[in-house]
C-alpha cells in the first residue's frame, strides 16, 4: 500500500513511516509546499530499480532484478502460460 502524507504528518511520525518503508516495503509520498513532493523508498528497492534500468533486457542481471521487483510488487508477475499437449507431441 502506498502512503501519501503531508510534510507535517511525516515529520511528526517519521520513525513510524520509515519503519513502514523498510519493514513493509512501502513507498511514502510527501506533499510539500509549492506543489512539490518527495518519495521515500527503501535503499534495497531503489537498488533493484536501478539494476533493472542499467542491465540489458535479455541478461541474467535484468532477470534477477526484475524478479526482485516482482517480489516487491513494483512490477506485475508474468502471466501463466497454459501447457498445450500438442506441443509435446512433436517430440515423440
Amino acid at each position: 500500500m502506498t502512503l501519501a502524507l503531508t510534510q507535517s504528518d511525516f515529520r511528526a511520525h517519521i520513525k513510524k513511516y520509515l519503519d513502514q518503508v523498510n519493514d513493509d516495503d512501502e513507498v511514502v509520498y510527501i506533499a510539500r509546499s509549492n506543489s512539490r513532493s518527495v518519495a521515500v523508498l527503501s535503499q534495497e528497492k531503489l537498488f533493484w530499480m536501478e539494476k533493472a534500468l542499467q542491465a540489458k533486457e535479455d541478461s541474467l542481471d535484468y532477470a534477477v532484478a526484475r524478479d526482485q521487483l516482482i517480489q516487491r510488487h513494483v512490477l506485475q508477475d508474468d502471466p501463466i502460460v497454459e501447457s498445450k499437449d500438442d506441443y509435446w507431441e512433436q517430440f515423440k
